[in-house]
């Protein structure tokens, strides 16, 4: 598991290593590459805007490769065919420092657990996972909170 970060001196070593292990456990592979970028509550407001074209800030976005983990396999299987060894680039990841410490302290829990669960669920997101209808929604909480209980981060 790679995970490349735009901004090391946001996160320290424990942090990285909880964000491995969630990425790990949602994904089922090692092979893989995700892109990890913090940015400011004005950043995400724009990136919000252009690419989703919702006006306001968010906390966490996701730019997937890939339809769903099935895709990414497959792709990974052909690299292998080819002689690549090389990680398979899953996607991006975009997460709102800003709205990290807002959002632990409205829900009474660390910044460790806020950045964790982000970062999962954009996890969930690369592989596939929606929350667009009501059993969608479920389906995905309830996979973002097996994550959190295995990291032992729960509320």
């Amino acid at each position: 598991m790679n995970i490349l970060i735009n901004d090391e001196t946001r996160i320290d070593a424990n942090l990285m290593e909880t964000l491995r292990k969630a990425a790990a456990i949602c994904i089922g592979m090692d092979n893989v590459e995700v892109s990890l970028s913090f940015v400011s509550l004005e950043e995400i407001h724009e990136m919000n805007r252009e690419y989703r074209g919702v006006d306001s800030p968010t906390d966490v976005l996701s730019f997937p490769m890939f339809e769903n983990l099935e895709e990414a396999r497959e792709y990974g299987q052909q690299m292998a065919s080819a002689g690549d060894e090389s990680d398979i680039p899953i996607g991006d990841v975009v997460i709102c420092m800003d709205k990290i410490r807002e959002q632990a302290e409205e829900f009474g829990h660390s910044e460790e657990r806020e950045t964790a669960y982000l970062f999962t669920h954009s996890i969930l997101h690369l592989l596939g996972y929606d929350h667009m209808t009501d059993e969608d929604k479920a389906c995905m909480r309830q996979r973002e909170e097996e994550v959190m209980m295995e990291l032992s981060l729960t509320r």
